[in-house]
């Protein structure tokens, strides 16, 4: 793609092909937005159940580094996007080579990398927790004592609390080290935290950004569990700050294509981001159905290079995520009670066409929807009691 600045790219009309690397639940959502658009679709990935693959036009099954592989990509598309952040930077550099990518190969890699991630959010002036690299004996033994008790991570290829260990000494720090088979790790301050939120933010070719209102998010044991929008515990100030931040992060990475940040609120009320996503975002998955302009819609729209409208939440929601424990009761596996489910008003239930469940996986969403936020809250807690979830 072109940078902020230059003459953008040409629009890419319906009817043409849109690649997508990954074939999880948003690759999935991806393609049922550029279909509803009047677009192709073609997905890279080895899986050939995968829940992208399946509703795709068309499925290349191959390794994301496999050079056949993107060659028929290359073939099938007129541009392509990511819906994993781990998908090798070399390989999206090397497609771009031939075809639009977005978001690009190296803005993707700082996304992979939380030493450059963190370096970037503070070139962009945005405040994280203190952290140090360690990639040696040396550097280990260096850690500034101020960091501890701290929270050390995989410095690559971590999601959804894998990866992480929490160390309250040095002691602990040399064995979690060993633990995680000493590969390169950043150590980050534990912060007394008081809520987590996430921006979800769209920016063009041109430098125009757009954002979604602030979700509020609550996790469990390191999987997004419920996001509440608007979020209701955010006060006008710190939630335009986020913005601002997601927003300054975004340009500063000359970044197209949807970019979630996610934040802290400190219990002094600071704003330190956490980390970032070079893609659409579970938090986000609300606006399909409580906005006007999905952050899906958004995506299509910065890889073909259309206009970008800003998203109007036109209904309070709640999202509360469904993984494969929901399946397995009593040590057997039955589908959940939808019935019961859905029998309430404002449920909107997504399935991502997984074909087995097992504890921890994504299997789908249900977002609730209502007139007000109490509303929405409250019907999303008698739901999360008719699925068998905790409450919040």
């Amino acid at each position: 793609m072109t940078h902020a600045g230059s003459t953008p790219p040409a629009y890419i009309a319906p009817g043409a092909t849109l690649g997508v690397m990954g074939g999880g639940q948003l690759g999935r959502m991806f393609v049922h937005a550029a279909q509803q658009m009047g677009y192709g679709s073609a997905v890279l990935d080895a899986d050939e159940a995968s829940p992208a693959g399946r509703v795709a036009h068309e499925q290349v099954r191959s390794a994301y580094d496999d050079a056949a592989g993107l060659a028929r990509l290359v073939q099938l598309s007129a541009a392509i996007t990511t819906e994993f952040e781990n998908v090798p930077a070399p390989s999206l550099a090397l497609l771009a080579q031939e075809r639009p990518v977005a978001p690009a190969a190296a803005a993707v890699a700082v996304c992979q990398d939380r030493a450059a991630e963190k370096a970037a959010f503070e070139r962009s002036g945005v405040p994280c927790a203190p952290h140090a690299l360690i990639t040696t004996e040396a550097e280990l033994a260096a850690v500034d004592a101020a960091l501890l008790p701290g929270i050390l991570k995989t410095n690559r290829l971590g999601y959804d609390g894998k990866g992480q260990v929490r160390v309250a000494d040095r002691a602990a720090l040399a064995e979690a080290w060993t633990s995680l088979k000493r590969v390169p790790c950043l150590l980050e301050k534990m912060l007394p935290l008081q809520r987590e939120y996430s921006v979800i933010v769209a920016r063009d070719a041109g430098g125009r950004l757009v954002h979604f209102p602030v979700q509020q998010n609550l996790h469990r044991d390191g999987i997004l569990a419920v996001t509440r929008v608007p979020a209701p515990d955010l006060d006008a100030a710190t939630a335009q700050r986020a913005i601002d931040c997601a927003q300054a992060i975004a340009a500063g990475l000359d970044y197209v294509g949807v970019l979630c940040v996610e934040f802290f609120v400190l219990q002094d009320g600071a704003l330190v981001a956490n980390e970032m996503a070079p893609r659409p975002h579970n938090s986000g998955h609300y606006s399909i159905d409580a906005c006007d302009v999905s952050q899906f819609d958004l995506q299509v729209r910065t890889l073909v290079n259309a206009p970008l409208a800003a998203p109007r939440l036109h209904s309070p929601c709640v999202i509360l995520n469904l993984l494969g424990d929901l399946w397995w009761r009593d040590g057997t596996e039955r589908e959940p009670d939808w019935p019961a489910l859905l029998a309430l008003p404002g449920m909107h239930l997504h399935l991502y066409g997984k074909a087995s469940a097992r504890a921890g996986r994504k299997m789908g969403h249900l977002t609730v929807t209502a007139p007000t936020a109490a509303e929405a809250d409250a019907l999303a807690r008698s739901a999360a009691a008719a699925l068998g979830i905790e409450p919040w």
